[in-house]
């Protein structure tokens, strides 16, 4: 997911460059939902790492 969260805001930062302020804020926009949804997940798995350790 890591990879696929860096090739949108490549491509954000391109088009955001060439011009194309529509791609470049739905690339920015899926990226930051992605963000979102790794940063729960490693809360959720450092949460529950914790529970099982304790």
């Amino acid at each position: 997911m890591l990879y696929w969260i860096l090739v949108l805001l490549i491509i954000a930062g391109v088009a955001s460059l060439l011009g194309f302020r529509g791609v470049a804020g739905l690339s920015a926009g899926i990226a930051r939902i992605l963000i979102f949804i790794v940063l729960v997940v490693l809360l959720i798995s450092l949460l529950t790492g914790l529970l099982v350790v304790a």
